[in-house]
């Protein structure tokens, strides 16, 4: 409870209520937060545009390494249509980890991770804040080409739709483990290699239920959903702790 606020409570003549002045308290709290998270979002975004070339070549391999294997396995639509849902899968599991070393080594370069760090607001939302933006510059695109690049491997466009509704489940998931690794490996020599070793493991159920999801097998959307609520729960707080550590 405010004293200032109970005096200006007082001053307009009215009675000094705790309870009331305590739930604003905590409203323009909450409302201090959102703001800090939507300023942060902001940014990262801002920051992405700018060097948008990472964007672009995430995108670009994406599309590149898909649409090669059509061309390497050859014109027998039904094995494509088969092999098409993990192809595109794994092809836009190692497009995310083109950018994921980025993810925190500009802050930490600049000293501007210590004030997120040292921020009064929750480290584990401002994580999320981050990667948020970076599932919108990295993610976002991908599951909007899926598509397109599974008409190459003869597939219909309602299997198309299906794959790019598992890569919109689970393309976060992706994002949130690796800012995990992006976070142990902060400031390491070969950081770049490590982190591949510390996420790709961790990253095979995602892979397996999203490929399921894209084959359309019952269990597997429910599954990649569990997942995604699983890692927006664990991954911001045990990244927020991961940072910490790293900037002791």
């Amino acid at each position: 409870m405010s004293i200032e606020a109970i005096e200006q409570t007082a001053a307009r003549g009215l009675s000094a209520d705790p309870l009331a002045l305590e739930a604003d308290g905590q409203g323009a709290a909450r409302q201090s937060v959102t703001a800090a998270c939507l300023a942060l979002l902001r940014h990262d975004l801002a920051i992405a545009w700018h060097q948008r070339a990472g964007v672009v070549a995430s995108v670009v391999f994406f599309v590149i390494a898909a649409s090669l294997f059509p061309l390497a396995i050859g014109p027998g639509l039904r094995t494509l249509g088969s092999l098409a849902p993990g192809i595109l899968w794994v092809c836009a599991l190692l497009a995310s980890m083109l950018s994921l070393s980025h993810l925190f080594a500009q802050e930490h370069a600049d000293g501007s991770l210590d004030q997120l760090v040292l921020s009064p607001h929750p480290l584990a939302l401002l994580v999320l804040a981050k990667v948020g933006a970076h599932w919108l510059t990295t993610g976002l695109p991908l599951v909007v080409l899926a598509p397109a690049l599974a008409l190459q491997y003869g597939l219909p466009p309602d299997d198309g739709l299906r794959i790019a509704g598992s890569l919109l489940a689970g393309t976060p998931v992706l994002g949130l483990i690796g800012a995990l690794g992006a976070a142990l490996t902060l400031g390491t020599r070969g950081g770049a290699v490590l982190l591949c070793v510390i996420v790709l493991p961790l990253c095979v159920p995602v892979l397996v239920f999203g490929v399921g999801a894209g084959l359309g097998e019952a269990p597997a959307f429910p599954l990649l959903g569990a997942c995604l609520a699983l890692a927006l729960f664990l991954c911001p707080l045990a990244t927020a702790a991961a940072l910490r550590i790293a900037m002791e």
